[in-house]
């Protein structure tokens, strides 16, 4: 869909808005120096009151014939005609201040469109991810250019340097480095190469891919990011709720107390049988609507919370909208999933204990005899071996199904499993080890040579993310999981977590997801990755998904997604929030403090119409400037 706006600059409309108020002010400033009397003066000054107001006059006439008075079109309106009025009924030719109105409220309504456009490019950004093209391959290995969305799943793609990676797949052939800046904000490029997943809308650097797509178009990494984030702004915070609330109400009274101040003490004057003060009043009700304008709140708390989704999505962290702002600085709770997000979700050899081989005798055995398993712990077995043995070398090899495997390497027979395939082999005395994680034993001739000690690592990032979130005042840090007790609890001591429940099924993280509500500590957030954790992302006050790695069901039942897996975003994200939402605490406090303290000025007759308008457009360029600040934050 084409937009009016481009990367930088202006819209049209803009561009035609600051026209009709350049040459609205022109003219006004040349009436100042020229001499005009009776109807020329008043036709002059209406035209230029017409250029530059022409259109807030239809929209008042618009939303007179739709039954929506109370706006500030309609407040602008009747100021402004009502100053003209005023010039008119007195016969001074004094219509500056009219036309000073409709052009200063211009001025405002200018600023605070050009600041929306800036927030909005700042999501809008994300659109600049979105591929153009994609190359299926022939089978005679040439390849045609087509739109995306009608590449089939299993497909192979050609990526070509510089391009738009279209479709979410592995690499199958090709070794490259991906800019993923606009996916995850993350600026350092990530190496790729054959067997690697590559995500949709990271730009490859150089070397050609051979890609097998896994989803379709619809369902790639770019396109749910962009549907997310088109959604973002149609859920309101409750900020944004009262502020809609609150202009519904207050508008109409504003309106009314203008309307009794124009009439009533000019009625009690003339009763006493003072002199008519009919001018007087009317001016003193003009000055009162148009302080009385709730711009300033209407628009600038929106465009805090709309900067601060575009500030946060810029940083890698999508919010799914205004609502999950404010109520992700109201966290108080951290509750965590562990594989996949404080761990690294792949097992890793951490430890050994051999002899009389050394370390890597001992692997290389071991993951000959493991090397025809999918199993993660035989993978992880062969991953750490730097010198493996040739499948040639490898015989017999027997899957002995909840026990481990042997097989004959080079001659000699090798048994890798645990306590009981020991035992089978006719090894009793095995030495015991107190870390936690599992314990992988090796036998070679029937004689124990040592056993392998294989983990979840913990993420690099996950102690350092932990300790930032304790010193943003998160009271309570809990780690829920699947895993046993003794794989868990060395995790739970490195990171300091104030509580640890393994041994869960997802129905029971729920269970204590809302145990954990039920104490009123605090708003609570969980983070998670897999399937089983999006029944609690869905329960959390708000969830957070790990989405690089996260299952499509987590995903899709978080607020927010953490687009890089870094468990850093996650204070990054809640300093987002809360800095948003000081951003929108202070507008609030300082547009009603400066409106009621005009309103009162301009009632007892201590302010004139220049006064007014700083009360209405400045507070309002004031706020805006003060929400566009949600854009960045350290």
């Amino acid at each position: 869909m084409k937009t009016e706006q481009g990367k930088k600059g202006m819209t049209r409309k803009q561009q035609r808005t600051l026209v009709r108020i350049i040459v609205a002010g022109a003219l006004l400033t040349g009436l100042q120096f020229v001499k005009l009397d009776g109807w020329c003066q008043l036709i002059a000054y209406a035209f230029s009151y017409l250029v530059v107001g022409y259109d807030v006059l239809v929209k008042s006439v618009r939303g007179l014939l739709a039954g929506q008075l109370m706006d500030e079109n309609f407040l602008m309106s009747v100021a402004s005609l009502g100053a003209f009025g005023l010039g008119i009924y007195e016969g001074n030719g004094d219509y500056n201040e009219a036309i000073a109105v409709m052009l200063f409220y211009q001025v405002g309504e200018l600023f605070q469109s050009c600041a929306v456009t800036k927030s909005r490019r700042s999501i809008a950004s994300l659109m600049d991810i979105r591929p153009d093209i994609a190359h299926p391959e022939h089978a005679d290995g040439g390849w045609d250019t087509v739109a995306p969305d009608t590449v089939k799943p299993d497909s192979i793609i050609v990526v070509l340097p510089g391009e738009k990676v279209p479709l979410d797949g592995i690499v199958v052939s090709g070794e490259s480095t991906l800019d993923t800046a606009a996916l995850t904000g993350e600026s350092m490029p990530q190496e790729i190469s054959e067997g690697d997943k590559i995500t949709s809308g990271c730009i490859n650097l150089r070397g050609l891919l051979r890609v097998r797509t896994t989803h379709p178009f619809g369902e790639s990494t770019v396109s749910k990011i962009l549907t997310l984030m088109q959604d973002a702004t149609a859920r309101k915070a409750k900020s944004e709720q009262f502020i809609t609330r609150f202009a519904r109400l207050y508008t109409p009274i504003v309106c009314t107390a203008a309307l009794v101040m124009a009439l009533l003490p000019p009625l009690v004057e003339l009763c006493m049988g003072n002199g008519s003060t009919w001018s007087t009043w009317l001016y003193r009700a003009l000055i009162f609507l148009v302080i009385s304008c709730p711009c300033a709140l209407v628009l600038s708390i929106p465009l805090s919370f709309f900067a601060g989704i575009g500030g946060a999505g810029r940083a890698g962290i999508l919010v799914k909208g205004a609502h999950f702002i404010e109520v992700l600085a109201e966290c108080r709770v951290a509750v965590f999933d562990k594989t996949g997000t404080l761990t690294q979700g792949i097992f890793e050899v951490v430890g050994t204990h051999q002899s009389p081989y050394t370390l890597q005798e001992l692997l290389r055995y071991a993951s000959a005899a493991e090397c025809a398993s999918p199993h993660p712990i035989s993978r992880s077995l062969c991953r750490a071996c730097e010198k493996p043995v040739k499948s040639s070398d490898v015989t017999d090899v027997q899957d002995l199904h909840g026990l481990g495997v042997t097989a004959t390497v080079e001659g000699h027979r090798v048994a890798v499993g645990n306590t009981k395939l020991m035992a089978q082999e006719g090894i009793d005395a095995i030495p015991s080890c107190n870390c936690s994680g599992t314990l992988v034993h090796v036998a070679i001739d029937r004689r124990y040579a040592g056993h392998i000690l294989i983990a979840d690592t913990l993420k690099p990032n996950s102690v350092h993310a932990l300790a930032q979130l304790k010193s943003l005042g998160i009271q309570r840090t809990v780690l829920l999981t699947g895993d046993n007790q003794r794989a868990t609890e060395a995790i739970a001591n490195k990171l300091a977590l104030d509580e640890l429940h393994s041994d869960l099924l997802p129905a029971h993280k729920v269970e204590k997801v809302e145990e954990l509500m039920r104490k009123n500590i605090g708003r609570l957030f969980f983070v998670g990755d897999g399937v089983n954790d999006a029944p609690v992302l869905a329960r959390a006050d708000v969830g957070i998904a790990m989405g690089a790695l996260g299952s499509d069901a987590a995903i899709e039942a978080a607020d927010v997604v953490i687009m890089d897996d870094d468990p850093l975003r996650i204070p990054l994200a809640i300093r987002i929030a809360r800095h948003c939402m000081r951003i929108v605490r202070q507008n609030i406090t300082f547009a009603l403090a400066t409106k009621f303290a005009c309103l009162a000025l301009g009632a007892c007759g201590l302010a004139n119409m220049w006064f007014a308008i700083f009360a209405d457009v400045g507070v309002l360029i004031l706020c805006v400037l003060n929400s566009i600040r949600a854009l960045y934050s350290k």
